[in-house]
């Protein structure tokens, strides 16, 4: 199975499964010499685990990181880290019922397809709980960019049609964590928390937005062609489970504008070159421009409803598929961290890029 790699210079591979003895990320190209505090890195685990709010998953998982090497005496080496989570509250006969039925919207249809067999325990290594291995890498890349000034930030935009519609300039940030929806608008914070909980008392399940703002970004990050930062961007954010779109800057409402109103004019801001607005989302030729860089991810509804659906299993018979468990009736505010975690990886990567190329 190829496909389980991310990154050049700084290059994660992560490994396990949703209901296996645990999961886990090898991290190459780390910088030696560097400090990282593990329980930053641990807090951003807890921002993506299970069971920490009514809104998301009950299942219990600690999520505890075990640095397993390329640590010594509190600082990274230089060879690979390797980072194990064990999986502590597996329930893998929650799945007995589907182990030979393709679940509507699943991967378990392509994976059978693909490689003739499949973990069907909570969808194996398709589950969503690989990303806790990517926060924890993630988690390390991000502090590495924060003492060189770049910051990330992501926060849930939409749920529903429940639509933040304030520019993120207008945000308090500090209040993204004083809900567990993790929207900054506490009033439309409060009705999307409600309507959350509406949605999973009927079984069903909704989508949502997260919106990102990656702030302190120097000029010049980012390949051109082929390897343009925002290419990266949305390799990164569409390879995360649930995630259906991907747009920056103006995005696609950009296109109801005219080029004079779309165009970002260049001036000098105290010795610096700015722009007056900033529709580029701060990236111009592929290549970061100084101004936020910012985006926003779709996420579809759970594919998993408790609810009867109409389905196939694997001798192509029609069965009836219903889910059991614990899931999640909304995936966004648990995919905040994510989305901050693998825009790290993504900046990380070419801030490794920038020291070997002159901008």
């Amino acid at each position: 199975m190829a496909g389980n790699s991310f990154g050049k210079l700084f290059r994660i591979t992560t490994f396990g499964e949703s209901h296996g003895v645990g999961l886990g990320v090898v991290i190459d190209g780390c910088p030696s010499g560097i400090v990282i505090d593990w329980q930053q890195v641990q807090h951003q685990l807890n921002r993506r685990k299970p069971g920490q709010s009514k809104i998301v998953t009950q299942r219990k998982e600690d999520d505890e990181l075990q640095i397993m090497s390329g640590i010594f005496e509190g600082k990274t080496t230089g060879t690979p880290i390797t980072i194990f989570i064990a999986n502590t509250n597996q329930k893998p006969r929650d799945y007995d019922h589907i182990k030979d039925q393709f679940r509507p919207s699943h991967a378990d249809y392509t994976y059978f397809a693909k490689y003739g067999n499949r973990d069907y325990r909570g969808g194996g290594r398709a589950s969503a709980r690989e990303t806790a291995a990517r926060v924890a890498a993630g988690a390390i890349a991000q502090q590495i960019l924060a003492q060189k000034g770049i910051e990330i930030t992501a926060y849930v935009s939409q749920v529903g049609t429940l639509e933040l519609t304030k520019s993120y300039t207008e945000l308090d940030f500090e209040a993204i964590e004083k809900t567990p929806v993790r929207c900054p608008d506490l009033p439309l914070a409060k009705k999307m928390i409600a309507y959350i909980k509406d949605i999973r008392k009927q079984g069903e399940t909704t989508g949502g937005v997260v919106s990102c703002v990656i702030s302190g970004c120097p000029v010049g990050l980012g390949e051109p062609i082929f390897d343009r930062l925002q290419a990266a961007l949305a390799h990164a954010m569409l390879g995360i489970n649930a995630c259906k779109g991907f747009e920056y800057g103006s995005g696609f409402g950009g296109v109801s504008l005219k080029g004079s109103q779309h165009n970002d004019l260049f001036v000098q801001n105290e010795g610096k070159i700015t722009t007056t607005t900033n529709n580029s989302g701060g990236i111009q030729g592929g290549i970061s421009n100084g101004m936020d860089i910012y985006f926003r991810t779709a996420f579809k509804p759970v594919a998993t409803i408790m609810q009867p659906q109409q389905s196939i299993n694997e001798a192509g018979e029609t069965v009836t598929v219903e889910g059991k468990g614990r899931h999640d009736p909304c995936v966004v505010p648990r995919a905040v961290p994510i989305v901050e975690c693998m825009a790290a990886l993504v900046l990380m990567d070419y801030w490794l890029m920038a020291q070997t190329t002159k901008f």
